[in-house]
């Protein structure tokens, strides 16, 4: 019994240690700058990479959560306004929060699926799967 303790020591000494999921995926910094009456957004496409998700979706939350206009030009997102850089981290982070992020085991590795006429978010790594829900207009706190 003493042998096998010690095996058993031995082996659990001789295992890497393992790292979550969490710490790989930071989203790259903001590169976001004031530029007269509007606010652009440098890095858009390298964050929307980063996330796995469609330009088109992103800019579409940004711009209901934002209260504001704007257009994807290039690799970059020109919004009408003045929006600190911060206010459009916190965006990004909810867009992250709402559809990206799994509810149930908080990783990245999801995607969306239709089933049933249902938009729904399906995490690759746990299996879970819930529904996306459609957004109304609301006002932001900037």
């Amino acid at each position: 019994m003493e042998e096998y303790v010690n095996l058993l020591d031995r082996a659990l000494q001789q295992i890497p240690s393992t790292t979550t999921s969490d710490s790989r995926f930071v989203i790259p910094a903001l590169k976001v700058f004031i530029e007269g009456k509007t606010t652009i957004f440098d890095n858009f496409d390298v964050v929307c990479d980063y996330i796995n998700r469609e330009q088109e979706h992103v800019m579409k939350f940004l711009l209901n959560e934002l209260g504001t206009a704007g257009k994807i030009v290039g690799d970059r997102v020109i919004f009408q306004g003045r929006f600190s850089r911060d206010v459009v981290e916190h965006q990004i982070q909810r867009y992250m929060d709402e559809y990206v992020l799994c509810w149930e085991c908080k990783k990245p590795d999801t995607h969306f699926e239709k089933q049933d006429r249902v938009l729904v978010l399906k995490c690759d790594a746990c299996g879970a799967i819930r529904p996306i829900m459609k957004r109304r207009g609301r006002k932001t706190k900037s």
